[in-house]
């Protein structure tokens, strides 16, 4: 699986970034491109720290979570439509522009990071090394990235 620490596959999830536009459509999905592209920002934003999520999960709910962690960064692809966390739903209409200048920054931010060694522990999927983390981060942009044909 790629990282989003990876020189080429930052680079290549940016030039993806780029082809959005304000009018893009979904080829699945309900989000119009404004709502996905903000709701790219939690899931990088939990992993450097900068968010926090408010979840109260019972021990049974924590164990079931952590049996899919690796579906977040192995080399499956995500299907098609897969239900979204409460937590990044995206129910009002952003401006695309903003959205987007805010996730490339977001991106290169986390980029920098690559040599980080004191990560958070996610609060549905507990502790990720920075490769995961990093390869976690391209698959969930590359997910919605494809959503919009990119």
């Amino acid at each position: 699986m790629k990282s989003l620490f990876e020189t080429e596959a930052h680079k290549e999830i940016l030039n993806r970034i780029n082809k959005l536009k304000a009018d893009s459509k979904p080829l699945w999905g309900k989000m119009n491109v404004s709502q996905m592209i903000k709701h790219c920002h939690g899931p990088i934003e939990v992993a450097m720290g900068t968010k926090q999520l408010n979840v109260n999960l019972g021990f049974m709910k924590k164990l079931i979570f952590k049996l899919f962690k690796s579906s977040l960064y192995n080399d499956k692809p995500w299907k098609k439509g897969i239900p979204t966390a409460p937590e990044y739903v995206v129910r009002d209409d952003p401006e695309f522009k903003t959205e987007k200048g805010k996730l490339v920054e977001l991106i290169n931010e986390f980029h920098s990071l690559k040599n980080k060694t004191n990560w958070v522990t996610h609060p549905l999927f507990g502790d990720f090394t920075a490769e995961q983390w990093g390869q976690a981060q391209y698959k969930h942009l590359d997910h919605h990235l494809r959503q919009f044909g990119v």
